[in-house]
């Protein structure tokens, strides 16, 4: 993350100034024009000292912890003599959520928990591949607080209480092109035409080494399940200690597989003031539990798309699944809204923001995007 620090500029200023007035003059009009100089290199260093000053992204309080989880414990009696081969009569403390969190001074607007999807973890969130400003610090620009989750099993909170499997088998290829990017013709990756994903070989590397496995998958096996009921909960218990620390309900953004927990962690907690859903596999199932628990809870709801979606792009090979996927959010739209409801599906093409892949919020127009967020919880959340 990027963050503008003011380093003494008055110091430099004045080290300046000494440095032009220690010069010998040769004439009396050459002397006029040394004396002239620093005037308006103090001008010009003043104005930049205040833009700097007003891009200063101020923090008035960050930190880092544990939500939710569990206990596990095995039988027997601790081996104090043998202590460190001991594992008789132990406990492990397990399938947490890690929670990072911002509060900026100018902390007008609602809490933000980010939940990150499958391979990920809440680095995602926080900056861009070619190194620039992530939804965390523009969101706090705006604002609000951050609250970034590494869910159960994935990053920081890797204690699980399932054993997985890690594989070294690469796949780098295939989420590149899942995730509608482009793909990999010729042993070279391509760019989907108008792509806003940031180009070049360096920002592929950083954002292939964002990828993290989860610790309770079989992984070698090809295992892709995630425990979203573990996820929920501890996501739950992270919202709730959000409302503890502020007295506020938390907008709960969500990526891909984060958001079927998502869905599911509005059956645990009060404190969801609204979702935002950046193309989850799926919506809830009309008439499920999670469907009607956040019918009563009457939790506003978003739905963010990207480009390159649909039959009509024959020539995208994920572009027919995400279509599929898509199509629930109308299905629950539909029945949201039908309920007195707020469910809003946002294709960003039909916004006129076009070239996004399914991580639009690294992409090159980032800052655009969460624009359209904010005015959209500014008009549905309360």
């Amino acid at each position: 993350m990027k963050r503008l620090v003011t380093i003494g500029i008055s110091l430099l200023l004045a080290l300046s100034l000494a440095a032009c007035s220690s010069q010998p003059a040769s004439n009396s009009s050459s002397a006029a024009s040394s004396a002239s100089q620093p005037s308006n290199f103090a001008a010009d260093n003043s104005q930049s000292e205040a833009e700097s000053e007003s891009d200063t992204l101020r923090i008035a309080d960050q930190g880092i912890f544990s939500a939710g989880g569990t206990v596990i414990s095995s039988d027997g009696t601790f081996d104090v003599a043998n202590y460190y081969t001991s594992r008789e009569g132990s406990t492990s403390h397990v399938d947490h959520a890690n929670v990072l969190y911002q509060i900026p001074e100018d902390n007008t607007g609602l809490p933000m928990v980010f939940l990150h999807g499958y391979g990920q973890s809440r680095m995602g969130w926080m900056t861009t591949p070619d190194d620039r400003e992530g939804w965390s610090d523009l969101f706090l620009r705006k604002g609000h607080s951050v609250w970034l989750i590494d869910q159960p099993r994935r990053g920081e909170a890797g204690q699980t209480s399932v054993a997985g499997t890690m594989t070294t088998e690469p796949s780098d290829q295939t989420w590149y092109t899942q995730f509608r990017i482009g793909t990999y013709v010729d042993d070279a990756f391509t760019y989907n035409e108008g792509s806003q994903f940031p180009s070049g070989k360096e920002a592929l590397d950083q954002f292939f080494r964002q990828m993290t496995p989860d610790t309770g998958m079989d992984n070698a096996a090809g295992d892709q399940n995630i425990d979203n009921t573990v996820v929920a909960q501890a996501v739950a218990a992270a919202i709730d200690e959000v409302y503890e620390r502020t007295g506020k309900d938390s907008i709960l953004v969500t990526h891909s597989q984060g958001g079927m927990p998502g869905w599911e962690a509005a059956r645990y907690t009060d404190h969801i003031a609204a979702i935002v859903a950046i193309e989850p596999g799926v919506a809830p199932e009309v008439g499920s539990e999670d469907y009607t628990a956040m019918l009563e809870k009457e939790i506003p709801v978003a739905f963010y798309y990207g480009d390159y979606i649909g039959e009509e792009f024959t020539h995208i090979p994920a572009a027919r699944m995400w279509a599929m996927m898509a199509s629930s959010a109308d299905t629950f739209t539909e029945a949201y809204t039908e309920a007195g409801l707020t469910s809003t599906v946002i294709h960003l093409p039909e916004e006129g923001i076009t070239g996004n892949s399914h991580f639009m919020f690294q992409e090159l127009n980032n800052d655009v995007i969460a624009d359209h967020v904010e005015n959209w919880i500014q008009e549905n959340v309360k």
